[in-house]
């Protein structure tokens, strides 16, 4: 019967050695069971271990001309692409502080010359056999931080799908807000002089945040949330509190989150954002009359594009104002209601909004 087993891989073994004789007799240990590959230099070593297909594992000796082996594996540790390839440290020198000097720069072990071939051969079947298992590790922990990421994003767009079928110019407004406070953000952050160290990780999570800005909305009564005329201020009054209502509504949605994580859950630039991008940079907003920098960033940039939208979309209340009155009316508001800087930003892609804008809305 044919076997149809997959073959088994052979790993691949970098050696760093400026001895010919120590490169044969290591080859030997290891070369019926890996792929060898020889460096006979510190310079040639690193070039190896970061090209393709890179070695599984490196054994690496200390005195070499120019640069030495713990030289090179500082190097190899402090490198993203190759960090994670494990170092043995292979020397002639019989001191402890040695070892303790390869182990603070990340080597995985020591091998002292002379050596016997089948301890080089057994300890390089352990470290590639807990490197295999360590892969494994990483591969589902990023497997499970994905699904994870999956179901927070999925949790954002089930909330703010149940805004937008309350109220369906709120829902187109929604899915637009989103794209616009991606790209204002992005530019906000390339310029200068903004003082908040946003990550990645918040940036994206302020993007995606964004569509639960109104979704205080679904607790507000039909006969005002969809009324066809302006509300009067006492009505306004009450459609006023779903910034405060879509805090609640997602606080409480997080609490739990917050206190297993014991840290912000990914809930918490949508409570911001939620609570404050009615507010003003001027102090004149609502719900708490906050000013300039009280006002979190995200809410300071949502209220930009939110404004930027709602005049040029139709209500039952009004037209569509063109690109250049809203430009106006924004720029009108730089300092009153509106962060100057992130007014500065939005005339950076004013452009880009129009776009956008006119692609989504069928205006």
């Amino acid at each position: 019967m044919r076997n149809t087993a997959l073959p088994v891989l052979r790993s691949t073994v970098l050696l760093v050695d400026d001895a010919p004789e120590n490169l044969r007799m290591l080859s030997e240990a290891l070369r019926t069971d890996h792929r060898i590959m020889f460096a006979k230099n510190g310079q040639d070593a690193l070039r190896l271990a970061a090209a393709d297909p890179q070695p599984d594992i490196i054994l690496l000796d200390v005195v070499m001309p120019g640069m030495n082996g713990y030289e090179v594996c500082r190097r190899l540790k402090e490198n993203p692409r190759t960090r994670d390839i494990p170092v043995i440290i292979v020397t002639a020198e019989n001191d402890d502080s040695d070892e303790s000097t390869g182990f603070s720069l990340g080597a995985q072990d020591f091998i002292r010359k002379p050596f016997r071939a089948s301890l080089v051969h057994q300890r390089v079947e352990l470290h590639l056999e807990l490197k295999r298992h360590r892969d494994h590790l990483s591969e589902l922990v990023a497997q499970r931080t994905s699904e994870l990421l999956q179901t927070q994003k999925a949790t954002i767009h089930a909330m703010a799908m149940l805004a937008e079928w309350r109220d369906p110019e709120t829902g187109a407004h929604i899915q637009r807000t989103s794209r616009l406070v991606e790209v204002l953000l992005r530019r906000l952050v390339e310029r200068t002089d903004i003082p908040e160290n946003l990550t990645s990780s918040d940036i994206e999570w302020i993007i995606l945040s964004t569509p639960l800005h109104d979704v205080g909305k679904v607790a507000i009564p039909d006969n005002i949330l969809h009324k066809p005329g302006r509300l009067s201020p006492e009505e306004f009054d009450i459609m006023k509190r779903h910034t405060t209502l879509g805090y609640e509504i997602l606080e409480e949605a997080g609490q739990e989150l917050d206190r297993e994580l014991g840290k912000r859950c990914f809930l918490h630039y949508a409570r911001e954002i939620a609570l404050n991008h009615h507010e003003r940079w001027d102090g004149k907003g609502y719900p708490a009359g906050l000013r300039e920098e009280e006002i979190p960033l995200c809410a300071r940039v949502v209220s930009v594009v939110d404004v930027y939208d709602a005049l040029r979309s139709r209500r039952v209340y009004k037209d569509a104002y063109p690109h250049d009155v809203a430009v106006q009316c924004i720029c009108e508001g730089r300092g009153k209601a509106f962060d100057p800087r992130v007014v500065d930003a939005f005339l950076d892609v004013q452009e880009t909004f129009a776009r956008l804008f006119e692609q989504s809305s069928g205006y």
